[in-house]
């Protein structure tokens, strides 16, 4: 849609918590049309926004506030602005801060900055050194360097450089100060693919010839070559002149793609994540923006750059809890990818071996198509799993390893294979308590205990990060050394594997000790490498890595996240053990996996230990049809908090009082929330679960739309919520 020219105002969505845009007066002279970025007044600031259409003309035209700059960059996608109204109608957030995930790039609207470089000319010096002919040769090639490059790639000084451009030998030319996004060669060829995972190959291809929108998985065991296969579409949509997302769900699993993507097309994508600085943020965002970047593997929040040729989006192990976004603007980036695609026109590909039962039943019910890859690729098979029933092996007094499970270990070590233990519990013990009064140490500000990292010793709490030194005496009642470190965290795995294996190089890896894509690339590459003989790792192990050495792999704690109440316990429970069973035999050596469990008889072991993932989803399905649970009804979170209690509670009744009656609707609560203690805030939580059929979201707002909040009390809203904290 354009503005018609006689329009003397137009809307513009301002980034911030507002749920419509304001109108503004187009002075004379200025063009803004939807998708221009623009600085517009509001109060006493100056504030970025974005054109979003024609003027409401609910305002007397001489009240309207002027445009006071339309912005010389690319206007943000028509698709891009359709998605922010979507997901914030579906979300129940303000559209001013959905479109701040949209722009969440300081800098990147602001004009490029240049930088000075220098091209050699026909003048030469009256005295030619050695020194100067190096530089006047490296030159010749007329590719523009800055002073520093030159000196640099000849071994001179700046001062050479700086004396060839006084004497006009070397003449000044400004280009951009970013780093160019390279030439990606889609044209390449890559590895050799099985008859099957060609047929893969070519269906992936055929989706994105066809421009059109289809949701489709590509559903393959661990090892499979499922990466393979979908850069065959990513090609595909390159050589039609389109850009490529891929969504993967950690930052730790960046840098190992990351080579594999270069290995495949003779070049790095760009990267969106977290930990990117703010100059990169800048160059990328504006390199989509501008059709520079042609390729992003990114985080969640890479949905909402300003792609202006998108032509696929694959979202990589979409199974993955952390595709979900907790904070501010609640949103699951798996379901926004598929609607984001719809809204382009274009396939998205969701690939996983161990995939989410949402997705699954949109297979069977017609809505996603599905590709399988049912072996691995070439030699390699998959591994045999085993239960360890720890009430018939049990660990050696003081101790968390099976004896079963340390003999594979040793085994393994002896052949000079690698073997990974993998305990999702970061730290030395997940609680400290007092032997003498029975005291166990709670964070001041959470519901929560606090956990003992004892290499930096200090009590932290993982749910704030507060943190305080380790005490001598208990806090309750005084006692000195009474205190005791009660079960197991990495660390103190870490600790018993010294003592068993004293000469074994040990590598422990949670998100403790590593901090950021560098600290991930150097803790594999050492794997890789064969300079460390057991892993030991929170679950940053237990997905996309490939380690052809590692043959044994020990799960210390199986049934860990079984019984939390959360409706997903067992199946999140099946995905993470499959995943990290799937690290062991990836190469021609066999794989080994040992489940220590209390529970050998559940159906997770169950399915695990028999390889029947088909067989768990269909019982875990009829559940949940049973009882009208997602993905078979629809579920709203709702939490009410304050920093005063009682003001939470007051509120989180009238809530209760005012919530309507409706057919198929059935609101739970208020009841203190897991974490009623939150960094200091009291927390009350409601559940409104509905029939499939049923519109939850204009349920939501006939009941929260109506009331006003204080400003001391946060009323937060998930819809879709996969945390029941």
């Amino acid at each position: 849609m354009s503005v018609n020219p006689s329009t003397k105002s137009v809307s513009v969505l301002i980034p911030l918590a507002l749920p419509e845009p304001y109108d503004y007066e187009v002075p004379a002279g200025l063009i803004a049309e939807p998708g221009s970025y623009v600085i517009v007044p509001l109060g006493a600031q100056q504030i970025l926004g974005v054109v979003w259409g024609e003027g409401s003309g609910a305002f007397d035209a001489k009240r309207l506030k002027p445009i006071l700059e339309v912005l010389d960059v690319p206007g943000m996608p028509e698709a891009s602005r359709r998605f922010v109204d979507w997901m914030a109608q579906y979300t129940l957030s303000p559209r001013g801060s959905v479109l701040r995930l949209a722009i969440r790039a300081p800098g990147a609207l602001e004009p490029q900055r240049m930088r000075v470089a220098y091209r050699l000319t026909e003048t030469r010096p009256a005295r030619m050194t050695p020194a100067r002919l190096r530089v006047v040769e490296t030159a010749a090639d007329q590719f523009a360097r800055t002073i520093r490059e030159l000196a640099e790639e000849t071994g001179v000084s700046d001062g050479v450089v700086r004396g060839l451009v006084d004497a006009g030998t070397l003449a000044p030319v400004e280009l951009p100060a970013e780093a160019p996004f390279p030439e990606i060669d889609f044209a390449s060829a890559g590895k050799p693919l099985s008859d099957a995972q060609a047929a893969a190959a070519a269906d992936l291809r055929a989706r994105v010839a066809s421009d059109e929108f289809s949701a489709l998985l590509l559903d393959g065991v661990t090892g499979s070559g499922k990466t393979e296969v979908y850069f065959e579409a990513v090609a595909e949509a390159l050589a039609r002149g389109r850009q490529a997302l891929i969504l993967l769900p950690e930052i730790a699993l960046t840098n190992q793609f990351l080579d594999r993507f270069e290995a495949r097309f003779g070049e790095k994508p760009a990267e969106w994540h977290s930990d990117l600085s703010t100059r990169e943020r800048v160059r990328v965002w504006r390199g989509v923006a501008e059709g520079r970047a042609r390729v992003v593997v990114g985080a969640r929040s890479a949905l909402f750059l300003p792609f202006t040729e998108l032509g696929l989006i694959v979202v990589d192990e979409e199974h993955e809890a952390a595709f979900k976004q907790e904070d501010g603007v609640s949103y699951h980036a798996r379901d926004m990818a598929v609607v984001r695609a719809s809204l382009g026109h274009f396939p998205v590909i969701l690939s996983s071996a161990t995939p989410s039962l949402e997705t699954i039943v949109n297979v069977e019910q017609g809505r996603y198509e599905r590709v399988v890859l049912a072996e691995r690729h070439g030699a390699a098979e998959m591994p045999s799993i085993t239960a360890i029933d720890m009430r018939d092996d049990p660990p050696e007094r003081g101790r968390w390893l099976a004896p079963k499970l340390v003999a594979e270990i040793a085994r393994a070590y002896a052949a000079g294979e690698q073997s990974m233990l993998f305990l999702n519990r970061r730290g030395y013990a997940p609680l400290t308590l007092c032997r003498t009064c029975g005291h166990r140490i709670e964070c001041p500000q959470c519901t929560a205990w606090l956990v003992e990292h004892r290499f930096r010793r200090e009590l932290v709490c993982h749910h704030c990060g507060y943190s305080a030194p380790v005490p001598k005496a208990c806090p309750s009642c005084g006692a000195e050394d009474s205190l005791i470190a009660c079960g197991p965290g990495v660390e103190r795995i870490a600790e018993e594997v010294a003592e068993i294996f004293p000469q074994a190089r040990v590598s422990i890896l949670s998100s403790d000790n590593l901090r950021g894509p560098l600290s991930h690339e150097e803790a594999f590459r050492a794997i890789e490498a064969r300079e460390v003989d057991i892993i030991i790792g929170t679950q940053i192990v237990a997905k996309g890595h490939h380690f052809p050495w590692l043959t044994v792999v020990g799960v210390v704690d199986a049934d860990l996240g079984l019984e939390n109440g959360d409706l997903r316990a067992a199946e999140r429970t099946f995905q993470l053990l499959q995943q990290v069973a799937g690290r062991a035999g990836r190469a021609e050596r066999p794989g080994r996996v040992y489940l220590q469990t209390y529970m050998p008889e559940h159906t997770v072991m169950r399915a695990l230990v028999a390889g029947d993932r088909d067989a768990f989803l269909a019982r875990e399905a009829e559940a949940r049809e049973r009882v009208a649970l997602p993905p078979f009804g629809r579920l709203a979170g709702v939490v009410v908090s304050s920093n005063d209690a009682n003001l939470a509670q007051k509120w989180a009744r009238e809530l209760a009082r005012t919530a309507p009656n409706a057919e198929n609707v059935a609101v739970l609560g208020p009841a203190p929330a897991p974490l009623a203690l939150l960094r200091g805030r009291t927390r009350l939580r409601f559940l409104v679960k509905t029939g499939r059929n049923v519109n939850i979201q204009a349920y939501m707002q006939a009941w929260l739309g109506p009331l006003k909040v204080p400003g001391a009390v946060r009323v937060s809203v998930d819809i879709d919520p996969y945390s029941f904290l």
